[in-house]
């Protein structure tokens, strides 16, 4: 007969049934999920409701800015709690997605932090995330092992390992495959609530010195959120029965409406925080998403905006000063290079550029930044470790207090830039390759020697959304033309020969490209 999960009162799992998914979708972890949905989804719908209205704020011609109500917070001198011994140095993090080689890989990489990925790397399948599960908690155990059948090797954990950090969906994901009195379970209570059940007591053990399990927490846009994460935290720790304060968080500042609440974000989180994040990508693509209706605030082909940017600058300048003025983390962004293998000229170049982006950083204050690749590690390490020297991070001694002067203009002002013909090609060919990739099963994709995900996708998609709408002159490379319906259809077109020409036809045809595009 069928085998089926051991369910608690109102739950109902609609995933397939697979032994090894048995065994961490046990009914104790499956009831404090329940638990955690129903005491919480309330005041999830609502913070939700509120990002609707947000929207519509903006696109009747409202401006995101600091929010008079909570000025004490800004002004107040308050500091969150002091930052776990096990995690005060993170000057490398590596990131990926929780597949079986790449945990393994990620641990034993020399970077500082792993951070475990549920969201923007990883396709959210039933199989991906519940393998993902099954994944981490091995590796918690510190017994995770991956025979790769195609080099005949196996792979397993060194001595020393990266301390683990997990990264949950955000707020608005729901996870269909598991019901909660008839709705679908809120997707990152279920990357919270499962991890957590079955690997705290481990983790702190092992891994956090007293403190833990570590998280990273994605997509927030204002501080009522990081107040519901928060309540979820608190409820966890009493279930579990270990001290307030255990379990911290680093919260990516990635979404335009966070920029203006990074102090209230802290202050919610004042007893579970260990910093904030730079996500660069999205918050691009949320810069573009919040002026959607805005046909004064075009970007620039993406390629051109980077950290020199005056909004991107403000916002990782600001970011730095909130951090360290509260006596947490400022982490840094992505260098999302892969090593070139067969071209050492190409390879050196990449690596030249990530060393000037990750000096920049340091300069800048930031206590440490993220890869993509293991083979990053080093070059990222090398500039991060020749400029604090001994210290675990710059807490302490990178103060800047010249970014106070930072207004909403500078977190505002338009990008500067040309348009082009080149960047619309660029982003319709990485769009369709990189859906293909995550419909596939896959959310962590390499393209054109960097590592893409989710964001990647999204601001591509944006870019060419707003364009189309407002006509755009592709004046970058002088061509000079209008983006139409009809230019972006040929534009699809070619492109769809030129990747079917670059990945080989029966891989082409294979793949989900069409459906992609």
């Amino acid at each position: 007969m069928d085998s089926y999960y051991d369910v608690p009162e109102g739950v109902d799992i609609r995933g397939r049934y697979d032994e090894e998914f048995a065994k961490i979708l046990t009914k104790d972890a499956l009831k404090f999920v329940a638990d955690l949905q129903r005491e919480f989804r309330n005041q999830i719908k609502y913070a939700l409701e509120c990002r609707k209205e947000a929207k519509r704020r903006y696109n009747e011609g409202a401006l995101p800015g600091f929010d008079p109500a909570s000025r004490y917070i800004r002004e107040q001198q308050w500091v969150c709690a002091p930052v776990p011994p096990a995690v005060a140095d993170r000057k490398v993090e590596i990131t990926g997605p929780v597949k079986r080689k790449m945990i393994i890989n990620a641990l034993n990489s020399g970077a500082k932090v792993f951070l475990a990925d549920f969201e923007d790397a990883l396709s959210p399948s039933w199989e991906n995330l519940m393998r993902g599960q099954v994944n981490l908690k091995d590796a918690v155990a510190g017994t995770i092992t991956f025979h790769d059948k195609v080099r005949n090797r196996v792979y397993k954990l060194n001595d020393q390992t990266a301390k683990l950090f997990v990264r949950t969906r955000g707020w608005h994901l729901p996870e269909a495959h598991i019901l909660i009195d008839g709705e679908p379970a809120t997707g990152c209570l279920v990357d919270f609530g499962i991890y957590f059940y079955h690997n705290h007591s481990t983790f702190r053990r092992t891994q956090g010195a007293g403190f833990g399990p570590f998280f990273y927490l994605p997509k927030m846009e204002h501080s009522r959120e990081a107040k519901i994460w928060n309540s979820v935290f608190e409820r966890a720790e009493k279930v579990a029965g270990i001290e307030r304060g255990s379990i911290r968080a680093t919260v990516l500042i990635e979404t335009l409406p966070a920029v203006f609440q990074m102090n209230e974000i802290l202050y919610e989180l004042k007893d579970h925080s260990v910093g904030l994040n730079c996500g660069r990508w999205d918050y691009i693509f949320s810069y573009v998403k919040t002026f959607q209706a805005n046909p004064d605030r075009l970007l620039s082909d993406r390629v051109q905006v980077g950290m020199t940017q005056h909004f991107m600058k403000s916002y990782s300048d600001l970011l730095i000063r909130t951090c360290h003025r509260r006596g947490v983390h400022a982490m840094g962004g992505m260098a999302a290079q892969i090593p070139i293998k067969d071209d050492p000229a190409a390879n050196e170049e990449a690596l030249e550029l990530v060393r000037k982006d990750k000096l920049s950083e340091v300069k800048a204050g930031h206590d440490g930044t993220w890869a993509a690749h293991p083979g990053l590690v080093p070059a990222c390490m090398e500039v991060f470790n020749n400029n604090i020297g001994n210290a675990s991070n710059q807490i302490n001694t990178a103060k800047w207090e010249n970014a106070a002067n930072i207004t909403e203009e500078d977190l505002l002002q338009i990008p500067r830039g040309g348009r082009s013909m080149e960047g619309l090609r660029l982003n319709t060919r990485v769009g369709i390759q990189y859906v293909a990739a995550w419909l596939s099963g896959a959310g962590s994709v390499p393209l054109y020697n960097l590592m893409e995900d989710a964001a990647t996708a999204e601001i591509s998609r944006v870019q060419n959304w707003q364009w189309l709408k407002y006509g755009v002159e592709l004046d970058g490379d002088g061509v000079g033309v209008k983006v139409s319906k009809e230019l972006f259809g040929r534009v699809v077109e070619e492109e769809m020969v030129r990747i079917e020409k670059e990945v080989g036809t029966e891989r082409f045809n294979k793949g989900m490209y069409k459906e992609a595009c």
